[in-house]
């Protein structure tokens, strides 16, 4: 698992958060690329909650291991440890590119070899970037579905990012304002959904 600050995120920041119970996080990063705007947007969900985080743990899927991803080699141990600080985790992060109006097949292959109830009991926030905003309901009809399949039943309202709003820069990527407003006002439903995660502290990975 990787550092939640790999990419440069160039000004305007998101505002930072405030709860009363530190969480413990795992943000999921679905895309293919090392220099993605699904994770330039993941690690701005991050920082916005770092004052209140208990921990962080960033999981890059294109990171684990490639054989061991595709041949469900669920004892891997870099496999185990990502499957861990998700069972660990109060809240979950997941952010994934659009393609051909569905969230990556990376992030499909990590998420099958999860237990069936590996989100249960945990805030989950859906986050997407994609080419333009016609690829906006993807998340609605694609990533959601997988997520309450794994017990997700406390999902914050997605966050979607058109190519424009994560404007490409020489150090990482620009985002738009109302990005970060929209950001933020998915996530003041952690103040609701936050004291009802009980997070599941061990689990079994799917064979």
């Amino acid at each position: 698992m990787g550092s939640a600050h790999s990419l440069a995120i160039v000004h305007p920041m998101p505002t930072p958060r405030t709860t009363s119970t530190p969480l413990h996080i795992a943000a999921l990063s679905g895309s293919p690329s090392a220099r993605s705007r699904s994770t330039a947007l993941l690690q701005l969900a991050l920082m916005s909650l770092e004052s209140e985080a208990a921990s962080q743990h960033l999981i890059a899927v294109r990171e684990l291991p490639a054989v061991a991803l595709v041949s469900a080699d669920v004892q891997e141990p870099e496999i185990r440890a990502a499957a861990d600080a998700i069972a660990r985790a109060d809240l979950v992060i997941v952010a994934t590119p659009i393609y051909k109006a569905a969230y990556s097949g990376l992030l499909k292959t990590f998420l099958d070899l999860l237990p069936q109830d590996a989100l249960r009991g945990k805030t989950v926030l859906p986050l997407a970037t994609g080419g333009s905003a016609a690829h906006l309901l993807a998340l609605d009809y694609t990533l959601k579905p997988v997520l309450a399949a794994l017990g997700a039943r406390h999902v914050l309202d997605g966050v979607f990012a058109t190519d424009a709003q994560l404007q490409a820069h020489e150090t990482g990527y620009v985002p738009d304002p109302a990005l970060l407003e929209r950001l933020d006002r998915a996530l003041q439903g952690l103040a609701e959904d936050a004291p009802r995660c009980r997070p599941v502290r061990a689990a079994s990975l799917a064979r």
